[in-house]
């Protein structure tokens, strides 16, 4: 059944009625006038129409409105049937004669009634009380708010015109650092010079006052021979960048400025051999190209050796690598990696992805991330402003790259068949010999190849370290001093 024209007026045939005429009610015998009511009966009465003069009245939709004055229309022929009188001066009155079907129901008359004190007081007392509960809010509001309001809302406080970070917090230090912050666009050299748009998203810092900016080599390599390179800053503002010198082994890399803006504020320099595991960290760069982006962590470990690449030893590079929790992706290599002080304790480098080992590949972050020491990437940096060569020390001795475990043995014989000890090296010099196997460097026990190549370039030429190794069976100890390498060929 529908209802979809329910509470709608009908046009009805004039010559019928639209419902059939309710019958006249029977004459009413007359009542006798009563005796004077009883004062408690007249209480009790007024009592009743006071309730039901004060009890809500439920809403009413304006489809009923309408369905309601329809039928309380009466039509201009319909009779309406008079009501018989009441007794003389008789109460109640006696009920109306049922009016015709949409007549209008005549008032029915009420005597006047008397209003007990009882109830007037008890009204008064209700509205006392909500005027105190209304009185006590108000107060509360005016005794925090303004005393000239007497509203019962509350309005929230007004932020304050200037709001400070304490220092320490990563607010107030990402706040301090982000200016020295920036983002790196390399786009690789096409044929006659012109770019092809190949490349990457990395990340920088502010080295120094001169406008040098401290990066990673994969950010930029793409761009070394032929292509370009911009550096926007956390303000917007974009500058045109040369590479000065590349680290390979290291993967630093240092790009300066060529219009290189005034008032340039360089990153302090923290201490890495002093950080401890557990120490907060927080990371800043633009993974996925999402610049000026923050995240916090910890060290989670210290002297982690790291070989990024494709772990074939070719172009590989090495690193004895703060190991760090905060969130690293694609685009955050060559950011800085600051302590709680806000000082650059290291430059994020790698990160150790679920299926494709360490690298720089489009992994996402899983919480292992490796950022260079920066007392190691200091020395390279400084290193290639000078000369924009790096340098590396060396032991003068090829080592096995693949096995691991057992420490680093020293190979039958070198690359292109050149010895495996160079004559007159530090390694000839210290008495070591093909098959060899190198346990310990300094205080660092070696396990593999990449692992003393790590521990090695954490020192500089010229160092004499005490060298570890096993011949036969037999575990021996020798001192070495490291010799140099110029370039990464």
């Amino acid at each position: 059944m529908s209802t979809e024209n329910e509470g709608t007026e009908v046009p009805a045939d004039p010559s019928a009625p639209s419902a059939p005429p309710a019958p006249p009610a029977p004459p009413m015998p007359p009542v006798a006038p009563p005796a004077a009511p009883e004062p408690a009966a007249e209480s009790a009465q007024s009592a009743a129409d006071t309730q039901a003069h004060t009890q809500p009245q439920p809403p009413v939709h304006p489809e009923a409105q309408t369905q309601a004055h329809a039928h309380v229309q009466a039509p201009a022929h319909a009779p309406a049937q008079a009501a018989p009188a009441a007794g003389a001066g008789g109460w109640p009155p006696p009920p109306p004669a049922v009016p015709a079907w949409g007549a209008p129901v005549p008032p029915v008359p009420q005597a006047p009634r008397k209003r007990t004190g009882g109830l007037v007081a008890a009204v008064l007392v209700a509205a006392l009380a909500a005027g105190g509960v209304g009185g006590g809010i108000g107060y509360w509001a005016a005794e925090r708010g303004d005393e000239s309001i007497s509203s019962t809302t509350v309005a929230a406080g007004d932020s304050p015109a200037s709001f400070k970070r304490d220092p320490g917090t990563v607010a107030a230090v990402a706040g301090k650092a982000l200016p020295s912050v920036v983002t790196i666009q390399a786009k690789s050299g096409g044929a006659g010079g012109e770019s092809e748009g190949a490349g990457g998203t990395g990340t920088g810092f502010v080295y120094d006052k001169e406008g040098h900016i401290v990066t990673n080599n994969h950010v930029v390599a793409s761009a070394a021979e032929g292509g370009t390179l911009s550096a926007t800053f956390s303000n917007g503002k974009t500058y045109d960048a040369e590479v000065v010198g590349r680290a390979e082994g290291y993967d630093v890399a240092v790009l300066k400025l060529k219009k290189a803006p005034e008032g340039l504020t360089p990153l302090a320099l923290g201490d890495s051999d002093k950080v401890a595991v557990g120490d907060s960290t927080i990371a800043i760069g633009a993974p996925f190209g999402l610049s000026n982006t923050v995240t916090t962590g910890i060290i989670s470990a210290k002297n982690r050796p790291v070989a990024s690449g494709d772990g074939s030893g070719g172009g590989n590079s090495y690193m004895s690598a703060l190991q760090t929790d905060a969130s690293i992706n694609p685009g955050n290599s060559g950011g800085p990696l600051l302590d709680a002080n806000g000082s650059v304790i290291g430059i994020n480098s790698a990160i150790q992805s679920t299926g494709n080992g360490l690298g720089q590949t489009q992994a996402g972050s899983i919480g292992l991330g490796f950022a260079i020491p920066v007392n190691q990437a200091k020395n390279v940096a400084e290193q290639l402003i000078k000369t924009g060569k790096p340098v590396y020390p060396v032991i003068g001795a090829t080592v096995n790259m693949t096995e691991k475990g057992e420490g680093a043995t020293i190979a039958d014989e070198g690359a292109g068949g050149t010895p495996a000890v160079v004559p007159n090296g530090p390694a000839a010099q210290a008495g070591l010999k093909p098959g060899d196997v190198i346990t310990g460097f300094g205080d660092r026990q070696i396990d593999s190849g990449p692992t003393l190549i790590s521990e090695i370039w954490t020192h500089k030429s010229g160092d004499s370290i005490k060298l570890t190794y096993e011949r036969g069976g037999k575990e021996a100890t020798t001192t070495v001093t490291l010799g140099e390498r110029t370039g990464d060929n």
